[in-house]
This record gives structure tokens, C-alpha cells and sequence, in this order.
């Protein structure tokens, strides 16, 4: 049984910085594809970013380019967001997710949340203006 358990979560002010960490276990497969997932109330849940495992490809959302950056720890089954230069719109919950068997040329919808199976509880990110 896979599971995902993040951290990290806070609140800070515009233009600061968090990191959030998501430690996975029980995943069956040797390549799956990992990703963050935010949803702020009244919307809907959108991918952020994901990275597969192990290949270390990473797709970003274009809201977050630049500011934050998704990272892979196979060794420790772990996996990171920096998030800098926080705005306002952040603002949301945090989801950590896998998908099953990911090939790693693909690409396409990586960051599609109905793409994956595996998802933790979720971490709150508040930043204030």
C-alpha cells in the first residue's frame, strides 16, 4: 500500500520562501512519474509540478516557472518543492501525488491530477500580501 506523507507547509509573506517535503513509501514501480498538486477553495485542483523517478525529467505549471523548483531524492524516496518568491495566489493546499508506471520519455498530461493514483493528505501554504 503506497503512501505519501508531506511537510513543510506554513505561512509566510509575500515574496518569502518554503520548502515542502513529501516522503513516499510502498511504491510498487521502479518508474513512476511524482508531482505537487495546490487547491485553494472554490477551485480546482492543478498540477504544479512533477519530476519522474528516477529519470529526473520535471515539468513546471507556468504560474510557478522560475520561483519554484521540484526535486528527487531516490536513495531517501523523497521528494521537495522550493518554492520562492511567494505570492498571494499560492495561497492553497499542498498535495503530493505518484502515478503507476510511468514511462520516462513521456511527458504529456504529467501534470494532469487524474494521472495519478498515490496522494498524501495534503500540507497548507498561506501567504499573506
Amino acid at each position: 500500500q503506497a503512501q505519501l506523507v508531506e511537510s513543510g507547509g506554513g505561512s509566510v509573506q509575500a515574496g518569502g520562501s518554503l520548502r515542502l517535503s513529501c516522503v513516499a513509501s510502498g511504491l510498487s514501480s521502479s518508474s513512476v512519474r511524482m508531482g505537487w498538486f495546490r487547491q485553494a477553495p472554490g477551485k480546482e485542483r492543478e498540477g504544479v509540478a512533477s519530476i519522474h523517478s528516477p529519470g529526473g525529467t520535471t515539468s513546471y505549471a507556468d504560474s510557478v516557472k522560475g520561483r519554484f523548483t521540484i526535486s528527487r531524492d531516490n536513495a531517501k524516496n523523497t521528494l521537495d518543492l522550493q518554492m520562492d518568491s511567494l505570492k498571494p495566489e499560492d495561497s492553497a493546499l499542498y498535495y503530493c501525488a505518484a502515478t503507476g508506471w510511468w514511462p520516462s520519455w513521456r511527458t504529456a498530461q504529467s501534470l494532469a491530477p487524474t494521472e495519478y493514483i498515490f496522494w498524501g493528505q495534503g500540507t497548507q501554504v498561506t501567504v499573506s500580501s
